[in-house]
């Protein structure tokens, strides 16, 4: 089987646009929290971690998170037109970041503990750089806890989601020739 085909961008393609509405909905709400209760924002950030993990959790081929995420983008922008960049922006920094964890097995080793690994750097990463953005020092303390603990337990949320939908996907055998399996380390085929 080739690296790339057709199946399997269509795939990353449909998992985009599927996770892409969902994106483009909440965009709407980002403006209403950050101008009414900044704090929550990191639940809103971490629903971009669902098209990534889908799609690795279905194929477990490098790239696809990366792919699915830069899809998702275009299509929540396609919905919320006014924040195109911070869409595409938000969706292949979020893809990038779950293709990493798994840079390290040379993607051929996909237990689901690393997911969770991935979404932990994820979030802890995005509220370092939001933190400074929001100049979160002039919160109260309480406020500055609840701040990082949703950004970095929102992409565990939503990784734990998105593992369940793909499970689900795969029982119905869609993905029956596309799919990789768990554990390659012994095995001669290259990804």
């Amino acid at each position: 089987m080739h690296r790339t085909n057709t199946r399997l961008l269509l795939t990353c393609a449909a998992i985009g646009v599927g996770s892409g509405i969902p994106l483009g909905i909440t965009g709407y709400l980002h403006v209403v929290v950050l101008a009414t209760i900044p704090i929550l924002y990191g639940l809103l950030i971490s629903v971009y971690f669902l098209p990534g993990i889908i799609a690795q959790w279905l194929l477990r081929r490098p790239g696809v998170a990366v792919i699915t995420g830069f899809v998702a983008g275009l299509t929540s922008s396609a919905i919320d037109p006014t924040q195109w960049t911070r869409h595409i922006g938000t969706g292949l920094l979020i893809g990038l970041i779950q293709e990493l964890p798994f840079v390290f097995t040379r993607f051929r080793y996909w237990p689901s503990w690393l997911y969770y690994v991935g979404a932990l750097f994820g979030g802890g990463a995005l509220a370092a750089i939001l933190a400074l953005a929001f100049n979160i020092s002039k919160f109260d303390v309480v406020s500055q806890v609840i701040f990082v603990v949703l950004f970095v337990l929102g992409p565990v949320l939503f990784t734990w989601l998105a593992q369940l939908l793909a499970a689900r996907i795969s029982k119905t055998g869609v993905m029956r020739g596309l799919e990789y399996p768990r554990d390659r380390r012994g095995s001669k085929a290259t990804a």
